[in-house]
């Protein structure tokens, strides 16, 4: 038992916190009110930046189709297919339509699709290219897909964009940023520390995932089956996207190493800055928007696992052809 719960222990967090919010809502409201998940966030992104190793992608950045691919799909096909095919499926409450979007709109993940690479023996460096490009470009692009989005329908919503776009460049680029200045001062001290760094990073979705839930208990058991529907929904919305990327990365032709790294990488979603998204501009009228993204960010854990164990199957086996599994990614 001990060893099961050492190694899945964040599931297990999850549960945790979710028979919290139900049980005793007010520990949410507590966490929220006095801007600990606010403060904890910002230490994350410090962290972000202290422990980012930059230096390997500059390489990459010669490689334009990779930078449109990853880009156009995470940023601007991903959020389409979402949207329209939720607001096919959810007629109601419209918070899972709208929470659809913003999972869709938000960038790839930080930590995780690089460690999901690692795993799958693909191209980190390539990897660690999405995630920073990506993030950096959505701090413009959410503010203006979200309001682009949220025109049409039957209720539009206008949202603040310059105040959007302010919130998180404050947010997240900011103590990025200065833990990106205070790295080459840092990082051999900070070095030691990298699982525990890991470990703080899962706590932050477990304060999230206590503050969303606590916030909208009642619509969640008024939900009832629906919530069952949102977790349906993301797995086949996260096979489809999967499938998306690693035919894109074929399109564009990149070896084995880069296609893994891009098939994960652009497949996954951050749920801490559509926290921020939510927490800032939804939270109040639609309590229930940030469960899409909590399903979806469980549910890439899973999967991608599984599908990293399943490229790193299939280049040991090309390794041991006698082929080269490490190449960089060709050029056009």
């Amino acid at each position: 038992m001990a060893a099961y719960l050492k190694k899945y222990w964040f599931f297990v967090g999850i549960a945790v916190v979710v028979t919290i919010a139900f049980a005793f809502p007010a520990v949410g409201v507590f966490v929220k009110t006095h801007h600990i998940l606010t403060v904890v966030i910002f230490v994350g992104f410090l962290i972000t930046g202290l422990t980012l190793d930059t230096a390997s992608i500059g390489e990459q950045l010669k490689n334009i189709r990779v930078l449109s691919a990853a880009l156009i799909s995470s940023l601007v096909l991903f959020p389409v297919i979402a949207y329209y095919l939720a607001n096919m499926i959810f007629d109601t409450p419209p918070d899972l339509a709208i929470g659809v979007l913003i999972i869709g709109v938000a960038p790839v993940t930080i930590a995780s699709g690089t460690v999901m690479t690692a795993i799958a023996l693909g191209n980190v460096p390539l990897s660690l290219f999405i995630c920073v490009l990506g993030n950096l470009a959505s701090i413009v692009t959410i503010p203006f897909l979200l309001n682009l989005f949220l025109q049409f329908g039957d209720a539009p919503i206008t949202l603040p964009v310059v105040q959007m776009l302010t919130g998180l460049t404050i947010k997240v680029l900011v103590p990025t940023a200065i833990g990106q200045v205070l790295r080459p001062f840092l990082k051999d001290a900070i070095a030691p520390y990298k699982k525990i760094f890991s470990i703080f990073n899962q706590l932050i979705v477990l304060m999230i995932v206590l503050n969303a839930v606590s916030s909208s208990t009642a619509r969640i058991i008024e939900a009832g089956s629906a919530i069952i529907g949102v977790f349906v929904f993301m797995i086949f919305l996260h096979v489809l996207i999967l499938a998306l990327n690693f035919g894109l990365s074929r399109l564009i032709r990149l070896d084995r190493a880069a296609t893994s790294a891009f098939t994960i990488h652009t497949s996954q979603k951050t749920l801490t800055i559509s926290y921020i998204v939510w927490a800032g501009h939804f939270a109040a009228l639609y309590p229930m928007a940030l469960v899409p993204g909590i399903a979806y960010h469980i549910t890439q854990s899973i999967m991608d696992t599984l599908v990293a164990h399943r490229f790193r199957e299939r280049m040991e086996r090309h390794h041991h052809s006698g082929a080269d599994a490490g190449s960089p990614v060709k050029s056009s």
